[in-house]
């Protein structure tokens, strides 16, 4: 497993309009701006002999948030963390994202599409991509026609 840091890793920032929000308190008006983006949930990759496993901490969301799309060399988990809370009057501290979300994974060598196994459970996406079984070549042999 390689030690890169975060920024030293490629990230796809989807820019998306600023929203605005005016808060109004006494006689005081403040002008909050919250800057929307894609963010990239955690996500742990590791291998086994057969296997690549993918886990993505991703909870609070349920089926048809989120999508899952496999491309040659290349897994992306993507979809939308909606908000909960929406009638709060003030927020005090903000850590959790909301909104679009995606990750990208390299895949080392080539899976076998058909054996993708993916599971949601307690906050956690898994996907177990089996290995694809290494293309044989037939060997024909030439016999000589005797006179």
């Amino acid at each position: 497993m390689s030690a890169e840091k975060d920024s030293d890793l490629p990230q796809q920032q989807v820019e998306q309009p600023e929203t605005h929000y005016h808060i109004l308190m006494s006689s005081q008006q403040f002008l909050v701006v919250r800057h929307m983006h894609t963010w990239r949930p955690p996500t742990d990759v590791m291998e086994d002999e057969d296997r690549l496993i993918v886990l993505v901490e991703i909870g609070g969301m349920k089926e048809g948030e989120f999508h899952i799309s496999l491309s040659p060399h290349r897994l992306t988990v993507s979809g939308s963390r909606p908000v909960r809370e929406k009638s709060c009057t003030a927020y005090h501290q903000i850590e959790v994202r909301y909104g679009e979300f995606r990750t990208d994974v390299a895949l080392p060598w080539p899976v076998d599409a058909n054996g993708i196994n993916a599971r949601y459970e307690d906050g956690f996406l898994r996907v177990e991509l089996p290995r694809a079984q290494a293309r044989r070549i037939r060997v024909i042999p030439v016999t000589r026609e005797e006179d």
